[in-house]
């Protein structure tokens, strides 16, 4: 939010009574179409009436009820447990097992939503919620979502709904800027960043074999093809390896530095291993924010060697690329503009409601090459004057998501957008800072951006510290203590071969009190876990 200390409810409201002001007095309109015949009740053609739709009327009830139902959720989440405590199926079990055979009044599905589903959530827009990785859902955003879906249009072609391509050309080309990136990098909106990256693989696979996608396919490949990538990176690149054809073997994991990150040095001996071995290097994937510990990789030094040898370099940042709004980090990804692709998910710490993953390149004529489809149904008189964006990735249907980055910019400004970002890297070394100076804690991670790798480890009852298999005990029971407490959520991992928290600051409502109650439910636990 522009100011951070908006209320939820009061900024929904307030939009939400300029749109009733707007359309209240149309309340009553109908669309008649002259042109749709009717039939009589014996024509053979006459078929039995559907069910009525909902009225402009209802719609607008139900919609302000719903409305009102997300204001005061998210007006009353500091309140509520962060994580669910439903057992497994209990939710299946407290809905029928067979469709209702007739209609339902819409607000018995409403009341469901707080008898049964909203129990069952464990909540990712609450203050206290550390676990995974932001997934920021902004209200300008999740409005933009209904006007998405309420508007029912679908992006086949740039005249199924011109504004569709547009205005997702315009809001890719703001976030480029907003990034720093130059004007050689054209972007798309896919799902979601594993799309993103199988989308680059196989544009990698098509480079490297001279598009053999028009030939027999990888198979017919004489050479091995070789995938280069840290043993920290995200599981999505080893799915969309094995999707693309290249095969689990084919996988080179790149050894890691004292700090998680790729070695340049390491990769370029394995490239120049393969070669000589008569291999096809055709892919490297850099991360920018690593899952476990937010790592960067040197994309300078990797871009160099990926240059050298004709080799296809994709950077994942789909995390971390949030901060690079910020001038102050993009240090990070300094080489950024030798890489062909890269990703960044506007739906995770930026504040675009899931999904929403924006997908850069830099050779659009050959992305489109690989994934272009032109069936004489979708083809029209200007196609050569437009981008048909269902040739710039794998579906053919497309939502219109470009709105929910165009209202939250438009809402939030630029200067919004990074004000909240710097609040959540100070709130993180404010944490590390914590940690760092109380007995018996650690942090196990360099904190770059918005994450804590944290460590708690207490004496043993012989006065020794605490290590392996009963360590990683005690780090599992705490954790599973504080999320249980509904206090707050963290997410284990494992790093160097042992359990260890992290808690991933970033959360819209998200203050330093916050991140102060949950280090104190962290310490808490832990404490218990250790008597």
């Amino acid at each position: 939010m522009l100011a951070l200390t908006v209320n939820w409810a009061t900024w929904v409201t307030r939009n939400l009574r300029a749109v009733h002001l707007a359309t209240g007095r149309r309340s009553s309109t109908r669309v008649v179409d002259s042109h749709r015949p009717s039939y009589d009740a014996g024509s053979p053609r006459a078929a039995q009436s559907a069910r009525k739709l909902v009225s402009p009327e209802e719609f607008r009830r139900y919609g302000h009820e719903l409305i009102d139902w997300l204001a005061d959720y998210h007006e009353s989440l500091a309140d509520r447990p962060v994580m669910a405590k439903t057992r497994p199926g209990e939710i299946r079990d407290a809905l029928p097992a067979t469709p209702p055979n007739e209609p339902e009044s819409f607000g018995a599905a409403i009341a469901d939503l707080n008898r049964i589903v909203l129990p069952g959530l464990s909540l990712w827009q609450h203050p206290r919620f550390c676990g995974y990785f932001p997934a920021n859902a902004l209200p300008a955003g999740i409005l933009a979502d209904i006007v998405s879906t309420g508007l029912g249009v679908i992006g086949l072609s740039w005249q199924s709904s011109p504004a569709v391509t547009e205005v997702e050309e315009v809001v890719t080309d703001w976030l480029r800027q907003m990034l720093g990136l130059s004007t050689a990098w054209s972007g798309v909106i896919q799902d979601t960043a594993s799309t993103s990256t199988l989308v680059a693989l196989i544009c990698a696979r098509e480079r490297a074999t001279n598009y053999a996608l028009a030939r027999g396919g990888l198979q017919s490949e004489q050479r091995t093809p070789r995938v280069y990538v840290s043993a920290h990176a995200h599981s999505s690149v080893d799915k969309g390896a094995l999707l693309a054809g290249f095969g689990r073997d084919n996988l080179r994991l790149v050894p890691f530095d004292a700090k998680y990150a790729m070695r340049a040095d390491a990769l370029a001996e394995m490239v120049a291993e393969d070669l000589a071995n008569g291999d096809l290097p055709v892919a490297i994937v850099a991360t920018v924010g690593t899952t476990a510990t937010t790592a960067i990789d040197p994309i300078a030094a990797i871009a160099d060697i990926a240059r050298r040898h004709g080799i296809w370099l994709h950077v994942d940042a789909a995390m971390a690329g949030s901060a690079m709004i910020l001038p102050e980090c993009r240090w990070m990804w300094e080489g950024v503009e030798g890489a062909d692709s890269l990703v960044i998910n506007a739906h995770k710490w930026l504040g675009a409601p899931f999904d929403c993953s924006v997908y850069y390149v830099r050779d659009p004529e050959h992305l489109m090459r690989v994934m272009s489809t032109n069936p004489s149904f979708l083809q029209s008189s200007v196609d050569g004057q437009v981008k048909n964006l269902r040739d710039w990735g794998i579906p053919l249907g497309r939502r219109f998501r470009a709105l929910k980055l165009w209202f939250i910019i438009r809402e939030q400004g630029v200067s919004g957008l990074q004000k909240r970002l710097r609040r959540d890297m100070a709130n993180a070394q404010w944490l590390a800072d914590k940690v760092a100076t109380t007995p018996r804690w650690r942090v196990v991670a360099p904190v770059e951006l918005q994450t804590v790798c944290v460590r708690h480890e207490p004496l043993a009852s012989d006065g020794t510290a605490l290590a392996g298999e009963a360590l990683d005990a005690h780090t599992t029971v705490w954790v599973e203590a504080v999320n249980h407490s509904g206090a707050a959520y963290l997410t284990p991992a494992v790093l160097d071969g042992r359990w260890m928290a992290r808690v991933s600051i970033g959360a819209l409502a998200t203050e330093t009190s916050d991140v102060a109650a949950v280090w104190a439910a962290m310490q808490e636990a832990a404490e218990e876990s250790a008597t």
